[in-house]
């Protein structure tokens, strides 16, 4: 079983950045993809970046493309998600999964494992 957690989310004014950490439980996280998702009130929860082990590709929503980056510390078991120029549409609980076939992988049908969720709330 993998745990994973999320941390960094709270309220930034519109134009601001934040940084959001994923803890992984298991020193082989380096073998998966790691996704961040994102759910707003009364939305489908979408994909937001991942980072694919197999062929080391990375993927961004085209509405943070440019804006977000995901990054990974494979020492430390840490995934990152920096988010500049936070726009309020960009208001969700944001989660980082896991999805074990390592594959490019944009659905959450395709994640195995979920953190519970942080919040990101970016004020006009």
């Amino acid at each position: 079983e993998v745990q994973l957690v999320e941390s960094g989310g709270g309220l930034v004014q519109a134009g601001g950045s934040l940084r959001l950490s994923c803890a992984a439980s298991t020193s082989t996280f380096d073998d998966y993809t790691i996704g961040w998702f994102r759910q707003a009130p009364g939305k489908e929860r979408e994909g937001v970046s991942c980072f694919s082990k197999s062929d080391g590709s990375t993927y961004y929503a085209d509405s943070v493309t440019g804006r977000f980056t995901i990054s990974r510390d494979t020492a430390k078991n840490m995934v990152y998600l920096q988010m500049n120029s936070l726009k309020p549409e960009d208001t969700a609980v944001y989660y980082c999964a896991i999805d074990r076939t390592g594959l490019l992988a944009t659905s959450r049908r395709d994640y195995d494992y979920w953190g519970q969720g942080t919040q990101v709330t970016v004020s006009s």
